[in-house]
């Protein structure tokens, strides 16, 4: 079979050849040119930064791509969708203001930002997959009826994926409130009665009649009751309750998690074209979803770009792995000083590998190979890559 082609480029510069022009020429290298973008929705999936992270991508990196898609034709936007947990970014008006924030509006990124799933996370589509793991995945509106999906994703570790890149940011990023639920969770929403406060939210907006308002023994306050048998997971509860009484069920096992992500982000594309660009930048030890990044484990390496999300993360975590570790003062530094002292094997790989990988090695408890086996197995792309140096 045919190796999916993953171009490169590092982050050396000269005069006339600053980086955003690197970039440009790299996603025309990799063939971007090939879509027909003229009159198009096209949608660049980004994460826009939890508010007090600083790690994400910057938005000039964005400006340049909108407006180099623009002279192609394409009717460009910024999109991402609403977090499950409570946070800077759970709802659309926060969201935005974090967004704005951090400099992606009109004025610094040069595009409008939509908010794709909506004010409450409760605007998607359930795109028909018959997936494994999800049959419907639920995903934001606006990405959706899309025409054209461009992901630019920041590549860094992440508790619970390994990872996050390409496939991360466009699974999991693309849900609805709904779908991170059942992305996250083997189990259905549940209400803790203590937190619960009566107020009925999850009731008015429930599509299945699953909730109801009971009430209590003391025969004065309501609380709300889940009717399991109604209930199809969808997670609108969770979305809607402000006061943190509906809450996500069991969790899902690492690899099951990557599994669930890997058939999203293949209901985000289908049918559709599509590009990927992975910056290998400030790779911090987990998700920019954090409200603080903590220091990079390895120098600032490159940019790269692909047809395939498959490939390219997969490229990337190679090229991670393959680089020298930031020795001082940061996480992967502080693994390797307590596995000094717990065993004589520092200079030896474990036998699972998880020495010689580096996410491995930060969150031993996730499988991040499980999320690149199983894009590769439903037809998501190829883990066989050539890399192409520009």
């Amino acid at each position: 079979m045919e190796k999916s082609k993953v171009y490169f480029t590092d982050l050396r510069t000269k005069p006339g050849a600053g980086l955003m022009t690197k970039m440009i020429r790299l996603v025309k290298a990799a063939g971007i040119e090939n879509i027909d973008f003229d009159g198009k929705f096209t949608a660049i999936k980004i994460h826009f930064g939890e508010p007090g992270n600083l790690a994400y991508l910057r938005p000039n990196y964005a400006a340049a791509l909108v407006d180099y898609l623009r002279t192609l034709g394409a009717k460009v936007f910024l999109t991402d969708s609403n977090t499950l947990y409570s946070g800077g970014r759970s709802n659309a008006v926060d969201h935005l203001n974090a967004a704005m924030n951090n400099g992606y509006n009109p004025i610094s990124a040069h595009a409008n930002v939509i908010i794709a799933d909506g004010l409450k996370g409760t605007e998607y589509i359930e795109i028909p997959l018959g997936g494994e793991y999800c049959k419907a995945p639920k995903i934001g509106t606006a990405i959706a009826n899309s025409d054209i999906i461009i992901s630019m994703n920041h590549f860094k570790g992440h508790e619970q994926a390994g990872f996050g890149g390409a496939l991360k940011n466009l699974g999991m990023g693309s849900a609805s409130v709904g779908g991170k639920l059942e992305l996250h969770c083997s189990s259905q929403p549940q209400i803790d009665k203590e937190a619960c406060t009566g107020c009925g939210m999850c009731e008015k907006y429930c599509n299945h009649g699953a909730i109801s308002m009971q009430v209590c023994e003391d025969g004065r306050h309501r609380k709300a009751s889940i009717d399991y048998s109604k209930c199809v997971g969808c997670g609108q509860c969770v979305a809607v309750c402000q006061h943190n009484g509906a809450v996500v069920g069991s969790s899902s096992t690492a690899e099951e998690l990557n599994y669930k992500i890997a058939e999203y982000a293949k209901a985000v594309v289908l049918d559709k074209p599509n590009f990927h660009i992975n910056f290998i930048m400030n790779v911090s030890p987990e998700c920019d979803c954090w409200n603080h990044n903590d220091a990079a484990i390895v120098p600032d390496l490159g940019i790269a770009a692909s047809f395939d999300p498959v490939a390219l993360d997969c490229a990337c975590a190679d090229i991670v792995n393959a680089a020298p570790a930031i020795e001082q003062g940061t996480r992967l530094a502080d693994m390797a000083a307590r596995e000094h002292e717990s065993c004589n094997c520092h200079n030896h790989a474990h036998e699972d590998g998880s020495f010689k990988d580096k996410f491995r090695r930060m969150h031993p408890d996730t499988c991040w190979q499980a999320g690149i086996a199983h894009g590769e197995k439903i037809g998501l792309g190829s883990a066989a890559y050539e890399l192409i140096r520009i």
